[in-house]
């Protein structure tokens, strides 16, 4: 599978494929059991276009490390606001390319149908893919919710213009929920199940917590070797 390159694309081409994109989203549920997890997330330095990408495999429900894989790319499309999948789906996509272990089910660090146009990364990654993908954010994109009660696992729903497109989470008590929506291949049902089986200590699931710590040991330890040969 090759990864796009969306460097080149104005905002409003970027739309276009979105509104393409989601004819082809499915929520349909799992069709084997999960036995493996992974994560997703990107890090970057401020003002950079240098992103460092990285996927975590775990196995499922003991939540062990059993892979990973990591990538470096350059990116020049704009920061905008709905149009995230465009600077982080390539590289996410190089990096599922070099995996050795595929997951079961991947979450991602963003949205998944919880979007303006229903085509958030986790979407716009599975529908890429046609894997099953989950969206766990940390911040509300679009839609309106009353909040969850202030204990472990609490929900409530996430309504856009009449539909749910999302559950608000409260992983931990006295913590600001997250928000899950399934990406593609995968129901609303399965991915809050999910999500909750992969909660530990933390706020944020384990598989895009130890995503994150992958990708920032990556990004800091190249700014480290720079330093290095700099001195």
């Amino acid at each position: 599978m090759l990864s796009p390159d969306y460097n080149q694309l104005t905002p409003q081409q970027a739309v276009a494929i979105q509104r393409k994109l989601r004819e082809r989203i499915n929520l349909r549920p799992l069709d084997k059991p999960v036995h493996t997890i992974g994560g997703t997330d990107i890090s970057f330095n401020k003002y950079s276009d240098t992103v460092y990408a990285g996927i975590v495999v775990l196995s499922y429900p003991e939540l062990q490390v059993i892979h990973t894989a990591t990538t470096v790319a350059k990116v020049t499309f704009p920061y905008v606001p709905g149009l995230l999948a465009f600077r982080e789906v390539p590289a996410l996509l190089e990096v599922w390319n070099k995996l050795e272990i595929k997951p079961d089910v991947l979450v991602l660090d963003g949205h998944g149908i919880a979007h303006p146009r229903r085509m958030g990364i986790a979407t716009h990654f599975g529908v890429l893919a046609d894997i099953p993908t989950i969206g766990c954010g940390k911040s509300r994109l679009t839609g309106r919710f009353e909040p969850p009660a202030d204990a472990p696992f609490s929900t409530s729903e996430l309504v856009d213009k009449g539909e749910m497109i999302g559950t608000v989470l409260r992983t931990k008590a006295k913590c600001n929920p997250v928000f899950v929506s399934p990406g593609h291949n995968i129901t609303m049902a399965e991915s809050v199940n999910l999500i909750k089986h992969c909660t530990r200590r933390y706020r944020i699931p384990e598989p895009t917590r130890l995503a994150h710590l992958l990708v920032n040991e990556v990004r800091l330890q190249e700014k480290n070797d720079k330093s290095d040969t700099t001195n």
